[in-house]
């Protein structure tokens, strides 16, 4: 079994059931989300991709944000992606938001949607699950337009929380396969000096969560 299939069998695995019950148990717990979106601030008419989309949660509430983007994203769990389909269908933007399953690793929007480059790209509390996490934000910056952005918020180190927080918080999130990057803002600074583009990162929530943009000088 290639690695592709292998992480997507495990986020299947993980999702089949979970997937049901997602948005209602991680809204107390996935904190930040909401601040990602409000950041944003696409272009009218501009294009946004999520990578690690999930339930579509933050799609829908993005479209409803901003009514004139066009939204994309990608999931490597085709669980997640069943969930996704219906919450669209039932919010009535499936002419707005287009999904696929794929490897936030190594994608091809062009392949996937016809598109080679967005204006904004994000990872929600994605990266933390993705195995080859520095490769896939490598990944997601090759596909931002000139002038676009990358957006990011996920777990932090818990710094200024008691230890015994931190620790009971990073035990319960394993059992999901969830490992918190705690070089996600060296990760971040590197890719933005390669690119020549401006960073921005900070704490949230006394170091509970971590959010971050790298901006692309225009062509």
């Amino acid at each position: 079994m290639s690695t592709v299939s292998a992480n997507a069998s495990v986020m299947d695995s993980i999702y089949r059931h979970q997937r049901h019950i997602y948005d209602l148990t991680r809204r107390y717990y996935l904190l930040g989300r909401n601040d990602l979106i409000a950041a944003l601030k696409p272009p009218s008419g501009g294009s946004v991709l999520e990578i690690g989309s999930g339930t579509a949660r933050n799609l829908i509430l993005t479209a409803k944000r901003y009514p004139d983007a066009e939204l994309f994203g990608i999931d490597i769990s085709a669980e997640m992606l069943k969930s996704a389909d219906a919450m669209i269908a039932r919010h009535g933007l499936a002419d707005r938001i287009t999904l696929a399953q794929a490897d936030a690793t190594r994608f091809e929007p062009s392949d996937l949607f016809g598109v080679t480059g967005f204006d904004r790209v994000f990872f929600s509390y994605s990266l933390s699950m993705i195995p080859g996490w520095e490769t896939a934000l490598r990944q997601a910056m090759q596909v931002v337009a000139p002038g676009g952005e990358l957006h990011l918020v996920d777990f932090g180190q818990q710094t200024a929380l008691p230890g015994w927080f931190g620790k009971g918080l990073r035990a319960w999130l394993a059992r999901f396969h969830v490992t918190p990057r705690e070089s996600l803002d060296t990760a971040m600074a590197a890719i933005a000096a390669e690119h020549h583009a401006e960073l921005s990162f900070s704490t949230l929530y006394r170091d509970y969560a971590r959010i971050g943009c790298i901006r692309l000088p225009s062509a």
